[in-house]
């Protein structure tokens, strides 16, 4: 990742999920949205390409490029808590595929693939999910090396609204995890509402993996009810101050990588907000 660039925003249609996946909406149709929105590149979900083969990767890479958007980001989600090892040679291998794609579509300044620890299950230890999870992990590093895409591991609660938790559900598993894979192409993928969502600190948690941050994700979910209104903790948070207080420690750590806007159930407009609103809070915290 080049620090001597500024840090960019990147768009997500997570209030399209469902379109997107029914292919209700086309992917080139939402490319061609997404280039109204003034943002510098798009996160993708392995469930919007119809197709992997070059051709077809090739025109939405230039369908992109057309409304100058680059494509950093891959939001996949594999299951490396399983305790089945048929399991996670599949889910590594559907990570093999993606960092594929990642290498053709993605900049060569930076590219990655996020990293889960999986689902929860009863029947997995602490420590079996966190050294089953560690170990794919390194087993797939030598590979995203190779292809020159970074593997980016978030702390996540859930798959989704209803649906079975994820592995860790608190930041002290997510640490113990990190702390035990080192490269310089695996880093952290902080989420603040997900840290809020989970009962936790997302400052404190900030703090602790400021120092292996290659993203942050901004506005991708609602908060249960009485955790909070709005997912969009970077912005219209506790009296105003949490935004503040994170790109301030965002700062500290010389921040200059991707930050990913999931919002826009309400709308195109409401993700057109969030990317004024980061850009501006780029330009005060995060200059060149």
């Amino acid at each position: 990742m080049d620090m001597r660039s500024k840090a960019k925003i990147a768009v997500f249609p997570k209030g399209f999920m469902d379109q997107r996946i029914d292919r209700s909406m086309g992917l080139f149709e939402w490319i061609e949205q997404a280039g109204t929105l003034r943002a510098d590149g798009l996160e993708l979900h392995p469930l919007f390409l119809e197709r992997t083969d070059k051709a077809y990767l090739r025109q939405v890479k230039e369908a992109a490029a057309k409304s100058n958007l680059k494509i950093p980001l891959m939001r996949t989600s594999p299951d490396f808590a399983n305790p089945d090892p048929a399991h996670r040679a599949g889910e590594l291998q559907k990570m093999k595929d993606m960092i594929d794609v990642m290498a053709f579509l993605g900049p060569s300044e930076f590219r990655s693939c996020r990293v889960l620890f999986g689902l929860h299950r009863p029947d997995v230890t602490r420590e079996d999910g966190i050294r089953s999870t560690a170990a794919a992990i390194r087993e797939l590093l030598p590979y995203a090396e190779r292809n020159n895409v970074c593997l980016v591991i978030e702390n996540h609660p859930a798959v989704g609204a209803g649906q079975q938790p994820e592995f860790e559900l608190s930041s002290d598993r997510f640490l113990e995890m990190i702390g035990g894979v080192s490269s310089p192409s695996f880093g952290v993928g902080f989420n603040p509402s997900h840290a809020i969502a989970s009962g936790e600190d997302p400052l404190k948690l900030l703090e602790r993996v400021k120092h292996r941050l290659f993203t942050v994700n901004a506005s991708d979910r609602y908060l249960p009810e009485g955790k909070g209104n709005s997912s969009d903790d970077l912005e219209r948070d506790r009296a105003g101050r949490l935004s503040e207080q994170i790109f301030s420690l965002l700062r500290q750590a010389r921040f200059r990588g991707w930050i990913s806007v999931g919002d826009g159930a309400n709308g195109l407009e409401e993700t057109a907000s969030s990317v004024r609103f980061l850009r501006e809070k780029i330009g005060a915290y995060l200059p060149q």
